[in-house]
């Protein structure tokens, strides 16, 4: 098993940047990709951005591209989300997962996932 922490949630305005933090425990040996996904009230889940675990190649949603990186930090062994020039409509839960799979997008490959952070961007 693989266990997900996801921090750094919060309020913040518009124009604003943000970073989220995934801590990874457990068997992370079995770690292909880890990636963001964000949920906002009413909507599905969708993908945000991901980084391959050995690679540390990234792949981002058309929406986000430009504004976000994903990025390991080796030294904490955590996957950070770094969001930039923040807008309303980027309010969400903000979701980590990790799958055992290289296909880093879709959803439904992701196997283990944290509980989600909170961010929530004022007009």
């Amino acid at each position: 098993q693989v266990q997900l922490v996801e921090s750094g949630g919060g309020l913040v305005q518009a124009g604003d940047s943000l970073r989220l933090s995934c801590a990874a425990s457990g068997r992370t040996f079995s770690i292909r990709a880890v990636g963001w996904f964000r949920q906002a009230p009413g909507k599905e889940r969708e993908f945000v951005g991901a980084v391959t675990w050995r690679e540390n190649s990234t792949t981002y949603a058309d929406s986000v591209k430009g504004r976000i990186t994903v990025f390991r930090d080796y030294a904490k062994n955590t996957v950070q989300l770094q969001m930039n020039s923040l807008k309303p409509d980027d309010t969400a839960v903000y979701f980590c997962a990790a799958t055992p799979q290289y296909t880093t997008t879709w959803l439904k490959a992701y196997s283990w996932w944290g509980r989600g952070t909170q961010v929530t961007v004022s007009s």
